[in-house]
C-alpha cells in the first residue's frame, strides 16, 4: 500500500447561494488553495475536513492500492484523481496522487 498526496487546488464559494440557502455558520471551511495532505494509506490525514474525506476516501484507498486509469483515461496521470467535497456553497478541489512511498 502506497501513501497517497492529496492538495487543495481550488477553493470555490457560492455567495448567491449561501445568501439564499444556508444558515449563517462561523467557520465552515479551514482548506486553503496549495494545502497539501498525506494520507497513509487509506487513513485519514490530520487537519483534513471529514466532509472531503468522505467524498474522496473510494480514490485514496484505490489509488493506495495500486488502482490506475480510474474512468478509462480521465486523468493524464493514471495514478490520480481530481475529487470535489460535497459542500454546495464552497467546494474545493483535491488533486489526489499516489506516491512512490509505502504507507507505514
Amino acid at each position: 500500500m502506497k501513501k497517497c498526496r492529496i492538495t487543495a487546488v481550488r477553493c470555490a464559494r457560492y455567495g448567491d447561494l449561501i445568501a439564499k440557502y444556508e444558515n449563517p455558520i462561523e467557520h465552515a471551511c479551514g482548506v486553503r488553495e496549495g494545502d497539501v495532505f498525506i494520507a497513509n494509506g487509506w487513513e485519514k490525514p490530520a487537519g483534513l475536513c471529514q466532509s472531503a474525506w468522505d467524498s474522496m476516501s473510494p480514490f485514496v484507498l484505490a489509488l493506495s492500492h495500486g488502482a490506475e486509469d480510474i474512468y478509462d483515461g480521465w486523468m493524464k496521470n493514471p495514478r490520480s484523481a481530481m475529487i470535489s467535497c460535497n459542500d454546495g456553497f464552497r467546494p474545493v478541489s483535491f488533486l489526489i496522487e499516489a506516491l512512490d512511498e509505502d504507507a507505514d
